[in-house]
């Protein structure tokens, strides 16, 4: 019991938890804007690119759970 020592750092600290949580809802914001807008220029016809359209939102989805799982 005399070697006993800290445990690594298995935690990432407060500043590198905040600076993941800042580019998370840049990443957030950005896939969701670009995802809204190239699925209104799709339905209104402009564009033909709803497929592209939804995987930008589902990846912006999947940002929005990471950030929550960070924020906790």
């Amino acid at each position: 019991m005399s070697d006993l020592e800290r445990r690594g750092g298995s935690r990432p600290s407060r500043k590198q938890r905040a600076d993941r949580a800042y580019q998370l809802v840049l990443a957030t914001g950005g896939f969701g804007l670009v995802g809204a807008i190239g699925l209104l220029l799709s339905i209104v016809g402009v564009l033909e690119v709803g497929f592209l359209s939804v995987i930008a939102l589902v990846i912006a989805a999947i940002c929005f759970v990471l950030l929550r799982r960070t924020m906790r």
